[in-house]
């Protein structure tokens, strides 16, 4: 993504964990400092779908949310509580971090109006799949499919 591009897109001084976290996206953050890209959903950060630069700092950031003292602490939502805790309490990734609208790398097949595919979206998840029977996320997807398949026949 190109720094201009994100400069548009993030949000500045928004709060990280909603809807009333303390703790915000930095006001004056550049697009071309920014290391790590996240979405939010209606149950806070999420960790299902973000863009990290490679890098020295990718590998610190990594190994710092996947790290055993984290997996240590049993979080209630496991990846996603544990990484809201380091993004809030330790500034040297909040300072490279952006928050951009769910919709531009993580729209979801069903849900509401703010987090519903909707043609022209980058990226489609299926949250609920895991937790449900294989054939009906196999139901879920064809749609999508049909539609890539159509795409890709008429190129």
């Amino acid at each position: 993504m190109q720094s201009a591009k994100l400069d548009e897109l993030m949000k500045k001084d928004f709060p990280v964990v909603p809807p009333d976290s303390i703790i915000k996206t930095f006001s004056h953050l550049k697009g071309q400092d920014v290391d790590l890209v996240l979405t939010q959903d209606k149950d806070g950060l999420s960790a299902g779908s973000f863009i990290v630069r490679n890098g020295e700092w990718a590998r610190f950031f990594l190994e710092t949310w996947f790290g055993p003292l984290y997996r240590s602490y049993n979080f209630q939502k496991a990846e996603t509580h544990a990484l809201e805790h380091i993004v809030q309490w330790h500034p040297t990734i909040l300072s490279r971090m952006a928050i951009i609208d769910q919709r531009v790398i993580n729209s979801y097949a069903k849900g509401g109006e703010e987090e519903e595919y909707k043609d022209g979206d980058l990226v489609i998840r299926f949250p609920d799949c895991a937790a449900t029977e294989p054939e009906e996320c196999e139901t879920q997807s064809q749609v999508f499919v049909q539609a890539w398949k159509r795409v890709f026949a008429s190129t």
